[in-house]
């Protein structure tokens, strides 16, 4: 059917060209609205936090076995409470690197939230940096205690397992969080837009 101007009516079984041709251009600028395609550092950053949900999983399976055992058939795994603080250590490190990227963790916001989004944007900046320095030299603490750790043969009572492999299995997670906060500080800087909320750019209309 012809309309005025001597256009045709679109078809519904007939997608709209220039439209899909702006949808696609629209998608590729920052602020729209649209979900931007996950690059190489999103994933590595989704991956962490994957290792970070296991050693969840791995800490409650562990508490609910020892729990079911202990309780109602009167049996105690080996080295159960060894196992479960060295475990618990590795959670703890791995869920900073967990939230350090994502900014979950409990902050105190009284000035941020009285303040614009400029000032903003600096105080986030400024506390990614001290959470950098103090996690890297936690990072660097823990390394020497993984090497002394090795260097003592400190072993379970019962099992007589090394200590060290879970050391060490922390202190990568502790590594893991220093390089989620060098992203979150970089892209805080040069590109808030990555990070979402407050600092989503919206398009100039």
């Amino acid at each position: 059917m012809r309309i005025a101007g001597g256009g045709r009516e679109p078809s519904p079984l007939q997608p709209d060209v220039s439209m899909a041709a702006t949808r696609a251009e629209t998608a590729s600028l920052p602020g729209t609205g649209a979900v931007r395609a996950p690059n190489a550092m999103d994933r590595f950053i989704d991956s962490i936090e994957l290792v970070a949900a296991f050693f969840v999983g791995i800490v409650a399976a562990d508490v609910f076995i020892s729990v079911l055992l202990r309780y109602f058939f009167s049996i105690e795994l080996p080295d159960s409470y060894n196992f479960g603080q060295l475990l618990l250590g590795i959670l703890i490190f791995w869920g900073i690197a967990a939230t350090s990227y994502r900014g979950t963790h409990i902050t105190v916001d009284l000035v941020w939230a009285a303040s614009g989004p400029r000032l903003q944007r600096v105080i986030d900046v400024f506390a990614t940096l001290v959470m950098l320095f103090v996690v890297a030299v936690q990072t660097w603490t823990l390394f020497d205690k993984v090497s002394s750790t090795y260097g003592d043969h400190i072993l379970t009572a019962e099992l007589r397992i090394p200590y060290w492999p879970f050391f060490a299995l922390a202190w990568i997670g502790d590594v893991s969080a220093v390089l989620l906060i060098m992203v979150r500080t970089w892209r805080l800087i040069f590109r808030p837009e990555t990070m979402g909320g407050a600092y989503q750019i919206k398009p100039v209309e």
